[in-house]
């Protein structure tokens, strides 16, 4: 009989073994989460604010359309999310120089030290989770974590790697 943790079974995953892969997600997700949402909570932000953050210090000089492609969400939502960043001082907003329609993003150094305390939060969950599963699960974790993704997603997460922001 073959050992399910070796990979051999990959193929032929059973409903019920999908599903508790489904609930580990959602409960890794709320542990990764955590902690930011304490930092954020202080603040009165929540989630949205916390992946406009990270975007925008992954690229500085992003376009808002270009966060709104990356963040999935509506101009509405979006706007309401970077109104209050900047007018709390930590998102600052440039015209194009180009396009003058254009709305350039870039994080002000509170800004930067924020994100920086939220990075940190998620960095040391990870590299604990990541000591104890070991690089081949690392490994892994990062292939299925990429083929759950849509195309278009994935293209963006490939091009945000290589671009090394």
């Amino acid at each position: 009989m073959s050992d399910p943790s070796t990979g051999e079974n990959l193929l032929f995953l059973t409903d019920e073994q999908l599903r508790q892969g489904i609930e580990a997600m959602f409960f890794a997700y709320r542990g990764f989460t955590a902690d930011p949402d304490r930092i954020l909570a202080d603040m009165a932000y929540g989630r949205a604010h916390h992946r406009a953050i990270h975007f925008i210090n992954r690229a500085p000089g992003t376009t808002v359309t270009n966060l709104l492609a990356i963040l999935g969400v509506t101009k509405q939502s979006l706007n309401r999310v970077l109104r209050t960043l900047i007018e709390d001082g930590l998102v600052e907003s440039r015209v194009g120089r180009t396009d003058k329609r254009e709305r350039h993003l870039y994080l002000t150094d509170a800004g930067k030290a924020l994100e920086q305390r939220l990075s940190d939060a998620q960095r040391a969950r990870m590299r604990a989770a990541y000591r104890v599963a070991g690089p081949q699960a690392v490994a892994g974790f990062r292939q299925v974590l990429e083929a759950m993704m849509d195309p278009d997603m994935r293209r963006r997460y490939q091009a945000l790697k290589e671009s090394g922001a």
